[in-house]
């Protein structure tokens, strides 16, 4: 790091909103560069940690800002009306996000930023990017919102040569001055509204990937997304179809580049569709989709044909993501407890030719009527438990009023084990019950994997029984 920017924040008065992963990774970077910390977090025990390194620990939360305060570094999470952050913004003091601080403290020869965002698909789309560099023999690692701060990546000694990074609509919302050297929307459809105060918002949100003219990766099967990539000079499209040229697609059953090369002409071939998950089931539309949006980040960074391909053989998905969890009197039991909103319900049940479905929890605001017209005539029966379960048994009612459908009132341990066992009662042989809850899971559960560990020992349950 530079001299400057060694000394830039030394001295300087620093409240950082929210201890969690990327909370903390700022404090301990500020802290090192001799800043005055303070940290406001409702857990007494992360801002005690912090204060052992040396911050000072503010559990209130209501606004009133340590004195002297000149910058406020904010988790993603954090709404820009947070008392606190309301009040820095009316004092006129800067608010910037974790991933804002990382770019400005990077180094004098970055690594570069390949980064992406979506409503969904990013965490395999940025792990199968991650496995593409590798397989070139480069120092690469997914960071973001995939688990790895962006700051403790970009601090790394040894340095990365190059990152790829998954932004969330928080973390871009939060991080104006962030220029990656390419950019991809993986998709984009109606999801944390309420963050955002509409539609509008979010997607001008996730519009902020495309900040600084990268090389534009969009998804050209999606329009609103091919709207919001129009206006960059350097564009990349993707397609589950035959791309043409300045796009990568499939053809014959091979992923085919007609956007990078020399002379890509009628195209590279880079992997085969099978080379997609080739330990499991065959790739659903969606995971293809996501190997070509990795594919074509990774190509436009330059990388030969031979890693896309090893990249992707090599790539070993994460939990909770159309997992088969068992098979059990001739019925697949599949957990996708990572389908959160109704745009990855949809991509989820759309790859199952006929699903007793799993659903409900917090919606966040999003309408369910199109998913479920897009999907009833799929649908063997539905299953529904969590807070917003009344909207999605509202939708059926209008698109699907035959559809045999059970409500699970109870939210305690049991519900996820009587859910399960009203779904198989529901199933016919070759049915799937597909856990694709489309809606986030914190009003019964700690978060998305808990539920997806909830339904599979329930499934391990019935399988035992």
């Amino acid at each position: 790091m530079a001299a400057a920017e060694l000394t830039g924040y030394r001295g300087r008065s620093v409240l950082v909103a929210g201890a969690g992963a990327s909370g903390a990774a700022a404090a301990r970077a500020l802290l090192g560069l001799g800043a005055a910390v303070t940290v406001a977090d409702r857990s007494a025990d992360r801002t005690a940690a912090l204060a052992a390194a040396g911050a000072g620990a503010a559990i209130s939360l209501d606004g009133a800002l340590p004195a002297g305060t000149d910058l406020v570094v904010t988790s993603p999470g954090w709404r820009p009306d947070a008392p606190l952050l309301a009040a820095a913004a009316a004092a006129g003091i800067e608010v910037i996000g974790e991933v804002e601080l990382a770019w400005r403290l990077r180094g004098p020869d970055p690594a570069p930023w390949l980064a992406l965002t979506g409503t969904n698909g990013k965490t395999t789309t940025v792990r199968m990017l991650e496995a593409m560099l590798r397989a070139a023999g480069l120092r690469a690692v997914a960071t973001g919102n995939v688990g790895l701060p962006v700051l403790d990546a970009v601090l790394a000694d040894p340095p990365y040569q190059v990152l790829a990074v998954e932004l969330s609509s928080f973390q871009l919302y939060w991080s104006p001055s962030v220029r990656p050297f390419a950019a991809a929307l993986l998709n984009l459809a109606p999801d944390h509204l309420d963050w955002h105060g509409g539609y509008d918002g979010y997607a001008a949100a996730k519009a902020r990937v495309y900040a600084g003219d990268p090389v534009a990766v969009y998804n050209a099967d999606d329009p609103a997304v091919t709207a919001l990539a129009a206006g960059n000079p350097r564009r990349a499209g993707f397609t589950l179809g035959e791309p043409a040229p300045a796009q990568l697609g499939v053809r014959a059953g091979v992923l085919l580049d007609r956007a990078f090369g020399a002379d890509p002409g009628d195209g590279v071939v880079l992997a085969a569709v099978a080379d997609i998950l080739p330990d499991g089931p065959p790739a659903l539309p969606h995971q293809v989709a996501n190997a070509l949006a990795a594919a074509a980040l990774a190509r436009a960074y330059g990388l030969a044909p031979a890693a896309i391909r090893a990249g992707l053989r090599g790539f070993v998905p994460e939990r909770h993501r159309n997992a088969p969890v068992a098979a059990v009197a001739g019925v697949s039991y599949v957990d996708d407890s990572k389908a959160t909103n109704p745009h990855a319900a949809a991509a989820s049940l759309a790859g199952y030719p006929r699903v007793v479905w799993v659903a409900g929890g917090l919606l966040k605001g999003a309408p369910v009527d199109d998913l479920v017209a897009a999907v009833h005539s799929r649908l063997a029966g539905a299953v529904l438990l969590g807070a917003d379960r009344d909207a999605i048994r509202a939708a059926i009612g209008r698109h699907a009023p035959d559809l045999p459908v059970v409500e699970v009132s109870r939210t305690d341990h049991e519900a996820m084990g009587e859910a399960v066992r009203a779904a198989a009662g529901l199933a016919q042989p070759g049915d799937t019950v597909l856990l694709a809850p489309a809606a986030a899971s914190m009003d019964m559960f700690t978060d998305y994997a808990a539920r997806g560990d909830a339904f599979a020992a329930a499934v391990h349950a019935l399988e035992s029984a």
